[in-house]
């Protein structure tokens, strides 16, 4: 059973372009980064509830998840070929 994150009151929801910038690191990253070391690292500043936010979303999602050293993994399968499988797999 997946345990959900508690929910607290967010004062500014993130955007879509914000949502795809930190995606866009995760996957880019060369080493697996910590929350801060990738929050320091974004191109643009985020506050960083909303920054927390969106790494919430993306482990809920299931795009990344966190190690046991508190590192950030990207785990979602959007490659091509691993779209195209996914296309010509039979279903049970």
């Amino acid at each position: 059973m997946i345990a959900m994150r508690a929910r607290t009151t967010v004062l500014h929801y993130p955007r879509l372009d914000t949502v795809l910038m930190v995606e866009d690191a995760i996957k880019n990253a060369h080493d697996y980064p910590t929350r801060t070391e990738l929050w320091k690292s974004l191109p643009k500043k985020v506050m960083y509830q909303t920054f927390k936010t969106v790494i919430d979303y993306l482990i809920d999602s299931r795009k990344i998840i966190l190690t046991k050293d508190e590192k950030l993994m990207w785990v979602f399968a959007d490659s091509p070929k691993a779209r195209k499988l996914v296309e010509e797999s039979v279903s049970a």
